[in-house]
């Protein structure tokens, strides 16, 4: 049964929620345009190239056709790679190719393979039939210089109109910032990995 406390509770709580709804109905209004965003994960946690792949899906079941790069990774297939590449007639699915920077130990090579991984993302970022470009890991590529960062914004903001992107890696660059629409950062508070925990399928791979 009810208590008097429980009535004045719920009162309150639905006057709070009245206030906030008609607040974010306000702003719901205020934004009228539409355009092609430029999404950004950076951080040191886990889930930046997560999130990157979960707008692939949620495109994807919104009839959109769908662009992804993965700059650094490539030794070890992955699980979003494996999925994603049974759909070929709506997502185009490029990787690097050699693995991470620490295991190649060969910056020309990087410079070499990243360069040609951005002349495919360049052909994604010119490809109207897209509406989504995912480019995992760029923010690695750029941090050690691989690309040069000026190109890469250019290249960004001459895409299609409606054309999104997501870019994904730690240490994004600041010019890339300032330019993307939204930006999360994801902080690391604890980590399987610092356990002792090898890297698991269907988590990190």
């Amino acid at each position: 049964m009810e208590t008097p406390d429980d009535s004045s509770l719920a009162e309150r709580h639905r006057g709070r929620m009245q206030r906030k709804k008609a607040v974010i109905d306000a702003r719901i209004d205020a934004a009228d345009r539409d355009c092609g965003l430029i999404l950004v994960a950076t951080g040191n946690g886990k889930g930046k190239s997560s999130s990157g792949f979960g707008m692939v899906a949620r495109a994807l079941g919104h009839g959109m056709k769908v662009g992804i790069v993965q700059f650094i990774k490539g030794a070890v297939p992955t699980g979003e790679e494996q999925f994603f590449r049974r759909f070929p007639d709506e997502v185009r699915f490029h990787v690097m190719g050699e693995g991470y920077t620490w295991n190649t130990q060969d910056r020309d090579r990087d410079i070499e393979k990243a360069q040609a991984a951005w002349a495919v993302a360049c052909q994604m970022l010119r490809d109207r039939s897209l509406g989504l470009v995912l480019l995992d890991e760029l923010n690695i590529a750029l941090k050690h210089r691989y690309l040069d960062v000026h190109r890469v914004v250019g290249d960004l903001l001459a895409r299609p109109e409606m054309q999104h992107v997501v870019v994904t890696g730690r240490a994004a660059p600041p010019e890339l910032l300032a330019v993307a629409h939204t930006v999360t950062d994801m902080g690391l508070i604890k980590h399987a990995f610092s356990q002792g925990i090898r890297a698991q399928p269907g988590i990190e791979l």
